[in-house]
């Protein structure tokens, strides 16, 4: 993507509304972590989705902007035996998700049972959901008929809904989530932020090991 393309993305997107709710999507993201007591960040994908992207977006966003918190640790559903380390976590860790920590999930499709359920438990134990998806904004919250589990909507203290009303692709969303976490909260508009993005996409990566 380059600086011609998200200039007009920016002009297309004014007055839609849908850059205002990214920023407010990405300052709940940086709340939370950057607030007294946070815990680390847990990013968890679908079983058929992994956000390898928005992991080392977010990793370059925590270097950039000094909010160590940004980084994330990448929670997958069945990381192989030989994984490096940080490709080496699988869900159990959302078991040890309580009060402080953050769990940022990323769906652009269906997320499934197991994981609603370990999202559930997290959440129970005092861990805030923040939820990425491709549902659309007319996904009902709300229990499903999985015995009370609660869907992803139901689930989330924020969300950012994505779907076909934005009118964007879905990676495009998590560049703009990543990029917006890393300022400072209430200092520059979602405009200004998009502005930014271009010099940043057209820039090597700070961190590669993703």
């Amino acid at each position: 993507m380059d600086a011609v393309r998200v200039s007009a993305l920016r002009e297309r997107l004014t007055g839609t509304g849908w850059l205002e709710a990214v920023g407010g999507f990405a300052g709940a993201l940086r709340r939370s972590v950057d607030r007294r007591g946070a815990g680390e960040l847990l990013l968890v994908g679908t079983e058929a989705y992994e956000p390898w992207h928005l992991a080392a977006h977010l990793e370059d966003e925590a270097a950039w902007s000094a909010v160590p918190r940004l980084a994330p640790t990448l929670l997958r559903h069945a990381p192989p035996a030989a994984a490096p380390a940080h490709l080496a976590h699988g869900l159990r860790r959302l078991a040890e998700a309580g009060r402080g920590a953050t769990v940022l999930v990323v769906a652009p499709g269906a997320a499934g049972a197991p994981l609603l359920e370990r999202v559930q438990h997290a959440r129970r134990q005092g861990a805030t959901v923040l939820a990425l998806d491709g549902a659309g904004p007319t996904t009902p919250a709300g229990p499903t008929d999985l015995a009370g589990l609660a869907d992803l909507a139901g689930l989330a203290h924020e969300r950012l809904a994505v779907g076909t009303a934005a009118e964007e692709p879905f990676d495009l969303a998590q560049h703009l989530v990543s990029a917006a976490a890393g300022q400072p909260v209430g200092r520059r508009s979602a405009l200004d932020r998009l502005a930014d993005l271009a010099g940043r996409l057209t820039s090597p990566p700070a961190f590669t090991r993703w």
